[in-house]
């Protein structure tokens, strides 16, 4: 078992109850934190914890609380959070660590543990090899008389909403606006609408009311139908949609037509430069954020810089070169002028408040560019089986980049947490975007 099994592109994820988010592990990854974090032996380290709404959250919660105090951690339980809230609070109570327990978008039935450091950042890749060493390791616990102890933290959101709030330019209200929310039934299903309700808007309320197993079930940032209805029916002016811890979003505009992650970026870089507060003039995405935003940013003199999948991996770079914007296709937007990772409800905010300051209605700021053509095909192959490494999948991959040059693009990567080899490609020509991305396609599935 290697420190990739465990950890994935964004922590640790997979069915509840089967390995690796077994209560069993849960209880042993949380020792191992607490060994890693509590390095000097004494009993003034703390943890904060929150999850989402998942019914396993329970569960994970307990064994996670368990390890943490057998190793002399003391913990400070959050309740059901959106996962920004942790970064947030890990850094203003002072806690060595924070854990939020969610599997993001992803159905009911799994469930995950990410980690932020006590800069409020996840934790980098080295670290989590650590403790995924510490987990593999016999587990020193302490002393009977070190054991940590545990409480429950009550005004948890209410902190975390008041920072929402002050990211809000000063003097702007929602009055007037009719403001569709959607929650996916997740960890903001309470904080948003009353944060929205707070600033002055009208509130329709989407996806709050979860019971365990409803999380991202037919509604939030994967699945906008619902709230697209809800606003056509409602005459409301914007949508907002989340995913099931909040760290991500969807904006729709007055029509239910829905902008992404990249749209969102494009207006965000766009006001910003024009501000003269965008650092270095740079947008940071992943490789799989659309060549017409790269296009868009370019016309504007701007620099799109790109990374790896991943919200941790945009981070990085963007801590690593002094930049204050980025996100992902997906609605991981980050500020971090205000956050350390991807807020999707701080995003909402601030698309709010630029239709206010604009004048404008959604539909006028939802779309920057015109993107190019994508399309992205899943390739499941088997265990043991290497199927980038043949020759013939090379071959294919090559004489496809052959192909697109200089009329598009072409991204091959591995998933982070599934046996998927995932194939992208852009171009304006849709039968030889069809083409490659198919022959890729074969040549993957007979190599597996």
């Amino acid at each position: 078992m290697s420190a990739k099994s465990i950890f994935g592109t964004d922590g640790v994820r997979g069915t509840a109850n089967k390995w690796p988010m077994t209560a069993d592990m849960a209880l042993k990854i949380g020792a191992a934190a607490g060994r890693y974090f509590r390095n000097d032996g004494s009993n003034g380290h703390r943890v904060v914890i929150g999850k989402d709404t998942r019914l396993s959250g329970y569960m994970f919660e307990s064994a996670l609380t368990a390890g943490l105090t057998s190793t002399g951690m003391n913990v400070l339980l959050l309740g059901p959070v959106p996962t920004p809230a942790v970064g947030l609070l890990t850094t203003s109570m002072r806690a060595d660590l924070g854990i939020m327990i969610s599997a993001s978008h992803n159905p009911h039935h799994d469930n995950g543990i990410k980690f932020f450091g006590p800069d409020g950042f996840k934790l980098s890749d080295a670290a989590e090899a650590e403790i995924t060493a510490i987990v593999m390791s016999d587990i020193e616990p302490a002393q009977a008389v070190n054991i940590g102890r545990a409480k429950r933290i009550d005004d948890g959101r209410f902190r975390y909403a008041e920072r929402l709030k002050s990211t809000f330019p000063s003097g702007l209200r929602l009055n007037g606006m009719k403001v569709v929310i959607d929650c996916a039934n997740g960890a903001a299903h309470r904080v948003a609408p009353e944060v929205l309700w707070e600033l002055g808007a009208t509130v329709i309320e989407v996806g709050t009311a979860p019971n365990g197993y409803n999380i991202n079930d037919g509604c939030g940032s994967t699945n906008p139908k619902r709230a697209a209805e809800t606003i056509v029916s409602f005459g409301a002016d914007v949508g907002i949609c989340l995913d099931g811890d909040a760290d991500r979003v969807m904006i729709l505009d007055e029509n239910g037509n829905v902008a992404d992650g990249d749209q969102i970026m494009a207006l965000f870089a766009a006001r910003w430069a024009a501000a003269d507060r965008l650092a270095n003039n740079t947008l940071v995405a992943t490789v799989m954020s659309n060549l017409g935003l790269e296009r868009f940013l370019d016309a504007k003199g701007l620099r799109l810089e790109r990374t790896g999948v991943g919200d941790r991996y945009v981070v990085e770079a963007m801590r690593k070169g002094g930049h204050n914007l980025g996100g992902e296709q997906s609605g991981h937007i980050v500020m971090t002028d205000y956050a350390t990772t991807g807020d999707g409800l701080l995003a909402g905010l601030q698309f709010l408040a630029a239709m206010i300051e604009t004048g404008q209605p959604a539909s006028g700021l939802t779309h920057s560019f015109d993107t190019v053509p994508q399309l992205l095909k899943n390739v499941r192959y088997g265990a043991g089986t290497a199927p980038l490494d043949t020759d013939a999948v090379k071959a294919a991959i090559a004489d496809a980049e052959e192909k697109l040059a200089g009329n598009g693009r072409l991204l091959i990567r591995k998933s982070g947490t599934e046996p998927l080899v995932r194939v992208m490609a852009e171009s304006e020509d849709p039968d030889l975007l069809v083409a490659v991305v198919d022959g890729i396609v074969a040549e993957v599935e007979s190599a597996s």
